[in-house]
């Protein structure tokens, strides 16, 4: 389940680009890399796993609201106004 990491801090073009690296990877298959060197061998994994990044940023992109270049809603100006027209009897 999604948890918003990709929500505070990040616009929808940066979701998007974090989602197409990940699906590239993904179709790549370089969800974990390694290599070796001289008998020595490393491997790397992403800190989060595809499916998460995937689920972080399916959320994010549903809920545009929450990005930070989503459009601020303008605070409504209220003022309040009392009248009475007519004539009050003494």
């Amino acid at each position: 389940m999604a948890q918003a990491l990709f929500t505070t801090g990040f616009t929808r073009p940066e979701v998007v680009a974090i989602q197409t690296r990940a699906k590239t990877l993904l179709l790549e298959g370089k969800t974990v890399m390694s290599w070796s060197d001289s008998g020595a061998s490393a491997s790397k994994q992403f800190v989060l796993p595809i499916k998460e990044v995937l689920e972080e940023c399916k959320f994010a992109l549903d809920h545009p609201h929450l990005l930070d270049d989503a459009p601020q809603r303008k605070r409504a100006k209220s003022t309040a106004r009392a009248g009475f027209t007519g004539y009050l009897e003494k």
